[in-house]
């Protein structure tokens, strides 16, 4: 069967609320199974769309990563855009007012600290405050349902954040609907909630098993490559370590003037992982670390999606690199909109306090520590009743 996300099913339904006034929290990466922006085939089908908000990137996703994005006008539709990534990460009562009922349909990557999924908790507080309904467009998460996938850390709430709000893992393997219902219900935030179900989609399909085009959800995350990387390849923001922002390598490259790239991908050669491909390479970034300088790392290429851990592979990385240039390594603050000092930056990423601490384990407790870290068997069992496929 082909897959089918939200917003297809919704389209071939005339449900009750069709001509009432309808907002829609969505973004350019939101499509149909045929590439037409979601916005757009609401209003092609009549249905009573009245204003539009964004998320992190805005509308058209073409906004840095944590820079504070602006209401205005799109394009496409005529309508107006509010954006949730500025002085206000939630709809507010003014802005509910003057609607009936309020849609949600943004792709997801599949991992804790992207920031869409928490836009999405904002609007259900907001929701279940104005006592609008919320309908939720279901996506597949293009790096696999797979539940033995998933990686923590578990986050501790005490570390949280706009990249990491509530308890889960780094790598959730659900969709934003079952979270959305999973968190309507442990959280208790009592928004009147539905969530409109893919077809076609089995858990263990990873994004190119869709037999659709990629989409880019973000500036940074270009390919179905990048997104599988993310989960770990992020780490790298809270170092002095490039992650390949500012190039059209982002999250799947990591490097720094001072690396030796044959040298760091030599020690990945003799461990012998055969999920990953890892080879030298030298970018250069643009409005980024390092701007404008040669760069000398490594690319990161995965081989076998279905046994490839990216958080635990991560913490290696950064651990391999900070044990062989320890002169030159350095943790970063990493400072956005909603962490301006960008202090604790990989404590938010992993949602564990003094993760700094794990690096001066030795070699082989900093091994054992990870991967108790990144076990997360209770997730399984925890989000099991909420699942959807």
């Amino acid at each position: 069967m082909a897959i089918r996300f939200g917003i297809d099913r919704l389209l071939h339904t005339q449900p009750s609320w069709k001509e009432q006034r309808i907002g829609f929290v969505t973004n350019h990466a939101a499509t149909t199974h045929d590439l037409l922006p979601s916005r757009k085939a609401l209003q092609e089908h009549s249905f009573h769309l009245v204003t539009l908000f964004s998320p992190e990137h805005g509308l058209d996703m073409v906004g840095a990563d944590g820079h504070e994005m602006h209401d205005g006008t799109d394009l496409l539709t005529g309508l107006p855009v509010t954006s949730l990534y500025s002085s206000k990460l939630a709809p507010s009562s003014e802005d509910l007012s003057g609607i009936d009922i309020l849609l949600f349909d943004i792709p997801d990557v599949g991992s804790r600290f992207y920031t869409y999924l928490w836009t999405l908790t904002y609007t259900m507080e907001a929701c279940a405050k104005s006592g609008k309904k919320l309908v939720v467009l279901d996506r597949p998460n293009p790096i696999s349902g797979n539940l033995d996938l998933a990686e923590g850390p578990m986050l501790d709430e005490l570390q949280a954040s706009f990249i990491g709000r509530w308890a889960m893992p780094v790598r959730h393997s659900c969709t934003l609907g079952e979270l959305a219902l999973y968190f309507n219900a442990i959280k208790n935030i009592g928004c009147n909630l539905e969530v409109i179900s893919c077809e076609g989609w089995e858990r263990n399909f990873f994004q190119p098993d869709w037999g659709i085009r990629f989409v880019p959800t973000s500036p940074a995350i270009q390919s179905f490559e990048t997104m599988l990387l993310y989960p770990g390849m992020c780490l790298l923001e809270a170092t002095n370590i490039s992650e390949g922002r500012g190039t059209d390598r982002a999250f799947t490259v990591a490097g720094a003037p001072w690396i030796n790239g044959t040298d760091i991908a030599g020690i990945f050669h003799a461990m012998g992982l055969d999920e990953i491909e890892v080879t030298a390479l030298e970018f250069t970034p643009g409005d980024s670390k390092y701007t404008g300088q040669v760069c000398r790392g490594i690319q990161v290429s995965p081989r076998e999606p279905g046994y490839f851990q990216p958080v635990f592979f991560g913490l290696l990385l950064i651990r391999v690199i900070r044990e062989r240039y320890p002169e030159h390594f350095a943790w970063a603050p990493y400072p956005t909109l909603v962490n301006p000092t960008g202090r604790q930056h990989l404590d938010k990423l992993l949602g564990i306090e003094n993760s700094e601490a794990l690096f001066e384990l030795s070699l082989p407790k900093f091994i054992a520590a990870i991967t108790r870290l990144t076990r997360c068997g209770e997730w399984k069992e925890a989000v099991g009743e909420y699942l959807l496929y």
